[in-house]
């Protein structure tokens, strides 16, 4: 390509030219663009991708990342708030080019070399420096937007055999030096990963894949979905564990389904990840695009994914859903909160919730999430200490445990809680957790419940009980001493609910209180003023909670399993988003009826007000957890805990690996 040609030697002239205030920046970025070329021009040199992955993440990653231009607070600290971070985040779209250039796309490539020359140029300037540099950002997202979407909705819905798929389906895994194919950061997690998996006997893999691919075919079937309309399954994993992967790609097949696969970006790790180079350099980025956020911008957002989805339409229809390998482990992350970063105004607050909301409502209009499933199963990485390989063989037992047996004490759980009009939840010891939730009147008790009945499909492992609240009459305090949220932690996390909305909350991260409550605006609240109970459940699997307790890894477990480990609070959307009419039943052949509350039914009336599209659970381990008792309409009482043990008849089975 000319164009590619061109810039690069542009690029290569600049390292002989450069002086001045800004220098040292414009330097350090040619230097990045030095080593794409060395990617672009040798991408089949499997010696070099080693050396050249460990080049292009090294600034970023540890201590390096400091003194990064790719570091907010150096930046603004070089050239000052506005030009600092301007400059910043075009260090961190530079950096775009990374995976680009692995994927061999010279266009992407093309792109951010000649972003990076047209920021020279704006440097070289004597005076407005600042607005041009701005408006240099503006343009690139707008002028961009069409095709980055159009790229982002067909990489989900169109299976082809990508640079990842290859590297799943055809790489030796005798060998780990395929992991530097990807582009990715590459850990020791990622390595003995691989080599663990790729020495593992092949029915043991097989086992493990049928685990994960059966749970995503019996989501469909309690579901009422069929499976045998769709044709693309998108599968996300954390590299290091293509053996696995391998064999579920397999296994999709024979239920007539092709993989994609999705990258992840600088701010959000989803789709096909491996270890962060660094954390807080994800943190810092979060919220780029209050650089350039405003109304006109969104609005142009919806109409582009509208047309590419309208394009797509068929395609969109034979999505089947995720299927998601989580993984558990890393280091522990407390985010350091900088002034530096780029933060919403609060009118950018209320247009980013706006186009989430705006946006999942569209891709519910081509993709009806009543129409497709999902499962997601988690594993440890070698990073969570000496006893990875044990952790790693308890979570496969804790994967696959019996679930008609915890069918039946679920079962005795879901009939005492259909006898109550509210439960009472409360906390003991520190935790001082003091929660009423009110439940839906059940008008046919013989045919209807409450409750679902959750085993080990969309969500493994088993097991947990769960139910949409009534949000008025549901009220109280929600207390944690400490808990991981999305790799988050939280101290002395607080929720105080009236009618089922927060009113209230707090943490004590930071000296000042009013920086906690920012914290959980941010990644909790996700910028809305409140949220409602969206699900309340009790956790069933004990077996997990004395995994987490005898290995010292409780804090590290990750939602999917620390949710199944003592009762929990979803804020945001029920299970049934966007879902509500969908009949289901439990295994007894009950109807479950609480599907909505007050927010999600007026889905009918004015759905802007109906979703949030979110869901976050917060869960009390069993060891602070004080009783959980039933309250029927007549005032009688059903305890089902008492100070964190299972007290119903047929429940006390959970409790042996407890005691």
């Amino acid at each position: 390509m000319e164009r590619y040609e061109l810039a690069k030697n542009r690029i290569m002239e600049l390292e002989t030219e450069i002086d001045g205030a800004f220098g040292d920046y414009i330097r350090e970025a040619a230097h990045l663009f030095v080593t794409i070329f060395h990617v672009m021009d040798g991408t089949e040199y499997a010696k070099q991708r080693k050396e050249w992955t460990e080049n292009l993440y090294e600034e970023i990653a540890g201590d390096n990342y400091e003194t990064s231009y790719a570091n907010p607070a150096y930046c603004v600290e070089k050239f000052g708030e506005k030009i600092g971070q301007y400059l910043c985040w075009f260090y961190a779209r530079f950096r775009d080019s990374i995976v680009a250039a692995f994927e061999e796309d010279e266009e992407e490539v093309t792109r951010c070399m000649e972003l990076f020359l047209q920021v020279v140029s704006v440097l070289s300037l004597e005076e407005e420096t600042e607005r041009y540099l701005k408006e240099t950002i503006y343009y690139d997202v707008h002028d961009y937007a069409e095709d980055r979407i159009e790229k982002n909705i067909h990489d989900l819905l169109c299976p082809e055999e990508t640079l990842i798929y290859n590297i799943v389906m055809k790489s030796d895994f005798s060998n780990t030096d395929y992991l530097y194919r990807y582009g990715e950061y590459i850990t020791e997690n990622e390595i003995r990963m691989a080599e663990f998996l790729g020495k593992m006997p092949i029915e043991k893999l097989l086992a493990m894949a049928s685990t994960y691919t059966e749970g995503y075919r019996k989501g469909f079937e309690i579901a009422g979905i069929d499976l045998t309309k769709k044709k693309t399954v998108q599968i996300r994993y954390h590299i290091g564990f293509e053996p696995m992967v391998r064999q579920a790609v397999l296994q999709f097949e024979k239920m007539g389904l092709k993989p994609v696969f999705t990258r992840k970006t600088n701010t959000q790790a989803v789709g096909v990840v491996s270890t962060s180079p660094n954390k807080q350099y994800q943190y810092d980025h979060r919220f780029d695009d209050a650089l350039y956020l405003n109304h006109a911008l969104v609005q142009e957002r919806l109409k582009i994914s509208e047309k590419v989805f309208e394009s797509y339409r068929e395609e969109a229809s034979l999505y089947a859903g995720p299927a998601v390998i989580e993984v558990f482990g890393e280091k522990l992350f407390s985010p350091k909160v900088k002034k530096e970063s780029p933060a919403y105004k609060k009118e950018q607050e209320e247009l980013s919730v706006s186009y989430r909301r705006d946006y999942s409502l569209l891709q519910n209009r081509y993709i009806p999430q009543d129409s497709y499933s999902f499962t997601i199963i988690a594993y440890p990485i070698p990073e969570i200490g000496e006893d990875f390989e044990d952790i790693f063989e308890e979570t496969v037992k804790v994967n696959t445990l019996d679930m008609e047996e915890y069918k039946q004490i679920q079962q005795h759980l879901i009939d005492a809680l259909d006898l109550g009009e509210k439960v009472h939840v409360t906390g003991r010891g520190k935790n001082y957790t003091d929660i009423w939730i009110r439940l839906h009147e059940l008008t046919e008790p013989v045919k209807q419940t409450n409750f679902e009945n959750c085993l080990a499909d969309v969500n493994i492992p088993v097991g947990e009980v769960f139910t949409s609240p009534k949000l008025t009459g549901t009220n109280g305090v929600l207390h944690v001493t400490q808990v991981y949220l999305n790799e988050l932690r939280y101290e002395n996390l607080e929720f105080s609910f009236t009618d089922g909305m927060v009113t209230s909350y707090s943490c004590s991260n930071y000296e000042k209180e009013e920086e906690g409550r920012k914290y959980i605006k941010e990644n909790i609240l996700h910028n809305r003023e409140t949220l409602p109970i969206g699900e309340f459940a009790i956790g069933t699997n004990t077996t997990a909670y004395v995994m987490g307790r005898k290995f010292g890894i409780e804090a590290k477990l990750p939602i999917l399993i620390a949710e199944k480990t003592g009762p929990h609070f979803a804020l945001g959307d029920t299970c049934y988003s966007m879902s509500e009419d969908v009949v289901l039943h439990n295994p007894d052949g009950k109807e479950i009826i609480a599907k909505e509350n007050e927010c999600s039914a007026l889905r009918n009336t004015d759905i802007s007000k109906a979703y949030f599209n979110c869901h976050t659970d917060v869960t009390i381990p069993y060891d602070e957890l004080g009783d959980i008792i039933v309250f029927t309409k007549t005032g009688e009482t059903v305890t089902l805990i008492r100070n964190g043990r299972f007290v119903l008849p047929g429940t006390e089975r959970l409790n042996e690996v407890l005691d």
